[in-house]
This record gives C-alpha cells, sequence and structure tokens, in this order.
C-alpha cells in the first residue's frame, strides 16, 4: 500500500520485504488451478490495500509529513533485513558465479538514477487529462508495482498526474480513479507474465536484479542527516524485517 501513495517506495520490494513476492505473482497467474488456496492468499492482500490506500492514506501521510526521517528510517532498516534472506534464497535456485553480480550492480545503478531523476522531475499537473491519457498512466503505474525496485509514484510524476492521483484517493474521486484502476489490472496482467517469465528462465539473475533494486531504494529512504534515535529506528526495522523472515521460514 505504501509503494502505491509514498514516493520512493516500491510496492514490489515491500513484497520482496515481507517474503510474498513470488508466492503473490504465483497465485495471481495460477489462481484458477487451485482456486480456494490462492484465494485465500490474495483475499487478506486485497483486503489490506484497500483499506490501507483508502482508510488510512490520509493518516498514513500525515505520518510521513510529522515523522518522516523516523519511518524512512523503519523502513530502510526492513529493507537492509531482508537482503540476506534474498541472497540465501538465491544461492538455493543454482550455483553462484561471478557475473552474477554485474545484475545487481546495474540495477542498483539504475536505481540511483531513479532517485536522481525523481529529485530533478517536473511534477506538473494538467487540467485536461483524457480517460485514454488516466488509462495509459494507471497501465505504466503497474510497472512499480509489479517490478521491485521502481516506484511507481516516479512514473505518476512522470506523467504529470501525481497530485491528480493522490487528490483522487482522499477524495475518492472516480472519474480519476476507474480509468486509472482498468488501466492498473491490465498492466498488472501483462507486467506479471514478464516478470515470471523472466523469474522462470533466468532465476538467478532476476533474484539478482532484485536484489540490486532492493539496496538502491534504501538510498532513497535515508536522509542526508544521521542522528543516534534514527540509527536505533533503523535497527528496528532491520530486527523487524529479521523477525517476519525468521516467521516465514517456521511457518513454510
Amino acid at each position: 500500500m505504501h509503494g502505491c501513495i509514498l514516493p520512493g517506495i516500491s510496492s514490489g520490494v515491500l513484497c520482496v520485504v515481507f517474503g510474498i513476492y513470488e508466492k503473490l505473482i504465483d497465485s495471481i497467474l495460477n489462481i484458477f488451478k487451485d482456486f480456494k488456496k490462492n484465494f485465500l492468499f490474495l483475499l487478506p492482500i486485497f483486503i489490506g490495500i484497500v483499506i490501507g490506500v483508502f482508510l488510512f492514506g490520509n493518516i498514513l501521510n500525515c505520518l510521513f509529513s510529522n515523522f518522516e526521517n523516523t519511518l524512512k528510517y523503519i523502513f530502510a532498516g526492513l529493507i537492509f533485513g531482508s537482503i540476506p534472506s534474498l541472497f540465501k534464497e538465491t544461492h538455493s535456485k543454482g550455483k553462484f558465479r561471478l557475473h552474477y553480480i554485474c545484475y545487481t550492480i546495474f540495477t542498483l545503478l539504475l536505481s540511483i538514477f531513479l532517485i536522481f531523476l525523481e529529485g530533478n522531475i517536473n511534477t506538473f499537473a494538467s487540467s485536461n487529462i483524457s480517460f485514454l491519457y488516466l488509462f495509459v498512466a494507471g497501465f505504466l503505474m503497474s510497472i512499480g508495482i509489479v517490478f521491485p525496485g521502481v516506484s511507481s509514484t516516479i512514473i505518476l510524476m512522470c506523467l504529470g498526474v501525481y497530485g491528480l492521483y493522490l487528490e483522487a484517493i482522499s477524495t475518492i474521486n472516480l472519474f480519476l480513479l476507474i480509468p486509472m484502476s482498468l488501466g492498473l489490472v491490465a498492466g498488472g496482467i501483462v507486467f506479471l507474465n514478464v516478470i515470471n517469465l523472466f523469474m522462470k528462465k533466468f532465476s538467478i539473475q532476476t533474484m539478482y536484479s532484485i536484489i540490486g533494486f532492493s539496496i538502491g531504494s534504501t538510498l532513497i529512504l535515508l536522509p542526508n542527516s544521521f542522528s543516534f534515535i534514527n540509527i536505533l529506528f533503523l535497527l528496528l526495522g532491520l530486527l523487524v524485517s529479521l523477525f517476519i523472515e525468521t516467521f516465514n521460514h517456521k511457518n513454510i
């Protein structure tokens, strides 16, 4: 949910942090193969998204307005804590080869470029936006939801609809939300199949790419100034992430 609202935070990375990324893709694409099992897995996630976006979106933005650095350090800690499990999962898929690190370096550098892009982008907002344009915006927004490390908000900023998107959520403006939602669903289907293909054909390379995106996503979260209190919140996020990973393993 945070990745759909807050600049710089990728929904895909959050799914990786909570250890549900691959399972989520598989459940969506194969929902009718074992409908009951996949439906029961997806239902609480869907409910959480709806509640998070429409009921707590304003609350979360308010918290970020008043405790931005604190929450960013916690999020960064969550992501840092997921990195060891990502390496472990990647190594379980096959033998390590030195050139795999190139995929991590490439996506890390790409993340840094996206951070630079977000900081220097002109977030213009046009009042004359068509249904088709909003549909395309939702379609492209799905890239940031499906691919870890790519922020949906950066994409919306590039298209000049981020401000309209936030306003539409806070006011539940269906004239804006419906075309964007339709585009989001259509794009999700397309890009989920793309990432699923990569996970099957180039599993290890894809995982190393995800690791690079995950590391890079922390750079936009960490403010320029450090303090002892913020470091404690970073460690808190790290411990929570490690606890989640331990909990997931016990329930496999």
